[in-house]
């Protein structure tokens, strides 16, 4: 049986993120999803639950980072082609996302990255499996 993933991010606003990454082109998994938290397909088995920060609380007795002022962690999805990446960072930006840094391309792997309204960085990249250097 293929684990699953569930990476779960504190937002503000979840009315807002919600939003946000539906304009990304991302769907949601409404079994997983209420006024506190919901629960965005990347895939049939990864999950990036939003989570109000209120309830995201419940599950930790650490302090919640402010991703617009320090990274907690860098989300990274792949993608089938340069276009697709430039397509959702594209999205991303429409919707009131940022792009952090600099465009990366390295002839075999490129990629991009965005920033959600509440500071939270995507990075999305395309890897040609034929042109990967031996030692990449």
């Amino acid at each position: 049986m293929a684990r699953k993933i569930y990476v779960n991010v504190p937002v503000k606003d979840l009315t807002r993120s919600i939003d946000f990454y539906t304009k990304v082109g991302f769907s949601f998994n409404q079994q997983f999803s209420n006024e506190n938290a919901t629960s965005i397909i990347v895939s049939d088995d990864i999950l990036v639950m939003l989570l109000q920060e209120d309830f995201f609380k419940n599950f930790t007795n650490k302090p919640i980072a402010n991703a617009k002022e320090s990274t907690e962690v860098l989300i990274s999805i792949s993608a089938e082609s340069r276009e697709e990446v430039d397509e959702m960072v594209g999205l991303a930006i429409a919707a009131g996302g940022a792009s952090p840094v600099p465009t990366q391309d390295h002839g075999w792997m490129y990629g991009r990255s965005f920033e959600d309204p509440d500071g939270h960085i995507w990075e999305v990249s395309y890897l040609d499996m034929s042109a990967i250097p031996e030692k990449a």
